[in-house]
């Protein structure tokens, strides 16, 4: 029996519960995205910058010095959008480019100790809000609400892969066919 497809009907009372409860999960994940990038959008505007360029922060501190081109691909913005970034990124001293020794060619781009020091300030007010909204769950729901999230984000990636492959692998869990989104520490 093939699954179904989403553009296809639900029938029956089975199929109208099922639809209730895709309709409630399509609201409820709005109203968290919502929520979240407003909190990001406020806590890089403490830090006097971009979401987008948090995120290019977050990449080069996470997954070190990269081609631009991979980093585009990575955050998922056209190469002349991160062009910009790193333009302004680089007149604030917080990253620098330079040429790629395996490719004379082309560029990469890292941190300077000053764009490490943003990007771990960044992390600490993300964290901050994260464990501002743990803090306000029983304790014993804490791990389960976290791994039912896990969850949710793998049937995404799953469900986004059935239907256009690759679209979601610059934000796939490591542990996810072509994931590539791993946290690092600065050593």
């Amino acid at each position: 029996m093939r699954p179904r497809r989403a553009s296809e009907p639900l029938s029956s009372a089975g199929g109208r519960a099922q639809e209730t409860e895709a309709r409630r999960l399509r609201d409820t994940i709005e109203i968290l995205v919502r929520r979240f990038a407003i909190a990001e959008r406020a806590d890089v505007a403490c830090c006097g910058m971009t979401v987008a360029q948090a995120a290019t922060l977050e990449a080069l501190r996470r997954d070190g010095p990269q081609r631009l081109g991979d980093l585009s691909r990575q955050l998922g913005i056209t190469p002349s959008t991160l062009t910009r970034n790193l333009a302004r990124l680089e007149e604030r001293r917080l990253v620098m480019r330079d040429g790629d020794p395996r490719d004379s060619r082309a560029s990469r781009a890292s941190l300077t100790a000053l764009g490490h020091e943003a990007a771990d300030e960044v992390e600490r007010q993300e964290l901050g809000f994260a464990r501002a909204v743990l803090a306000r769950l029983e304790p014993a729901k804490r791990g389960t609400t976290v791994q039912a999230v896990e969850a949710l984000v793998a049937a995404v990636f799953h469900a986004t892969e059935a239907c256009c492959p690759g679209a979601f692998s610059h934000l796939a869990p490591k542990n996810e066919p072509g994931g590539t989104r791993k946290r690092r520490t600065r050593s």
